[in-house]
């Protein structure tokens, strides 16, 4: 199933309309596609120039090198899934219950790591393969991201809906981290994202809950 998605972003000033802009927008789907595909180590040059449909070296005119390209991808892909998870939780009522926003926000991340946005696979799949240069700029849209599903575990131990036992920092983790291996397992065929998300939600429901729901 294909998931390419455009980043429709451009650092060098080009409009967003522009054959330039065009262009780099290319390079970093392709980019997506070969670090979903291959890894930070499998990515290189040649096979992102080759699915961008450009000579390898007409990518160093966008991009410095190779991690400059991967680490656009790699951020990308993170505020993706950010800016998709906060849209569905502002889209909800106002009532919503805490284990409520958890269960659309489990939702919203699925959504968008496994269909939407081939950025967001490829920043979660590769995240413990990235050196040091590029791991600190990622981890800064990582913690903000860490941030938003504390607030949402905090909001729901206050109202009491959260198994009292439960460490809400390892449940978060724990949470995060399965949601965060989804892309690599998940498949069309094991199964639809409809009947997926609905598992997660009914495995994080019980696993959170106080069972008196």
């Amino acid at each position: 199933m294909a998931r390419r998605a455009s980043a429709q972003v451009s650092d060098d000033g080009a409009r967003p309309d522009s054959k330039s802009a065009r262009t780099r927008e290319r390079i970093l789907d392709a980019a997506a596609e070969v670090l979903n595909r291959n890894g930070y180590a499998g990515t290189r040059l040649s096979d992102i120039a080759e699915i961008a449909q450009l000579q390898a070296p007409a990518i160093y005119y966008y991009f410095p090198s190779r991690d400059d390209v991967i680490q656009e991808v790699v951020q990308v892909g993170l505020r993706r899934t950010m800016a998709h998870v906060e849209v569905s939780l502002a889209a909800m009522p106002a009532d919503a219950t805490g284990m409520e926003r958890i269960l659309t926000a489990v939702a919203a991340h699925l959504e968008v790591v496994l269909q939407d946005s081939a950025y967001s696979a490829a920043a979660i799949r590769n995240a413990a393969q990235l050196p040091t240069e590029i791991r600190e700029v990622q981890l800064v849209d990582q913690r903000r991201y860490g941030d938003l599903w504390r607030s949402l575990i905090d909001d729901a131990v206050a109202a009491g809906e959260i198994e009292p036992r439960l460490d809400p920092g390892a449940a978060r983790m724990l949470v995060i981290g399965a949601l965060n291996w989804a892309p690599e397992w998940w498949r069309e065929e094991r199964g639809s994202l409809a009947d997926t998300v609905r598992t997660a939600q009914l495995l994080v429901r019980r696993g959170l809950g106080t069972g008196s729901d």
